[in-house]
């Protein structure tokens, strides 16, 4: 006897046929094509409700195994593994190419090491914050000392800022000098 499968979590696989949806549009259409034809197979298929394609999500590496000859050569047979999770299914490939194998394990190993790097970061933050009392007070006040040196810099930087603005408006203005005014000609 077959089990009864819950509606909530169906797992099953899928092998669809491509050709005939891409071939219904130009060479310059198929990829984008297929992939439409994929939502809606599934759609069709997982029995979702209104056939509403957007509960339908692919998978990052099916995406890449459609796209990876370009928008004018999709596959023409894709194998997939379908899976709902409440009212949106998840699609992935079945058989995955060497390839993309090795992409996906490049991908873990720089989410491995970005996790380090974040750990790593966290234990010098602790570390610092493990500074005894007394060495803070003593920084504290070597801290205070900078700031007061650096408005003591500021003001001075201000002061002589003011004089040459001062010097240059000085210059700038111009000479007093009378009007002339034109005399009309005598005819």
């Amino acid at each position: 006897m077959a089990k009864k499968e819950t509606k909530e979590n169906v797992e099953r696989e899928y092998i669809i046929n491509l050709r005939r949806e891409i071939l219904k549009v130009p060479r310059y259409r198929r990829t984008p094509k297929a992939v439409k034809g994929i939502k809606q197979f599934i759609a069709k298929h997982m029995k979702i409700v209104d056939r509403d394609t957007n509960k339908v999500k692919l998978d990052k590496w099916l995406n890449y195994e459609l796209w990876h000859k370009g928008i004018q050569n999709p596959p023409v047979k894709i194998k997939v593994k379908v899976k709902r999770e409440g009212e949106n299914v998840f699609v992935s490939l079945v058989d995955i190419p060497e390839q993309i194998k090795y992409k996906m394990l490049r991908e873990e190993k720089m989410k491995i090491s970005a996790e380090k790097v974040k750990k790593e970061k966290k234990s010098e933050k602790e570390k610092l914050e493990k500074v005894s009392d007394a060495e803070k007070t003593t920084e504290e006040k070597v801290e205070e000392k900078e700031k007061e040196e650096a408005v003591k810099e500021a003001e001075i930087k201000a002061a002589d800022l003011q004089a040459r603005e001062q010097k240059h408006i000085e210059r700038m203005k111009p000479a007093k000098t009378p009007k002339i005014q034109r005399k009309a000609l005598q005819k």
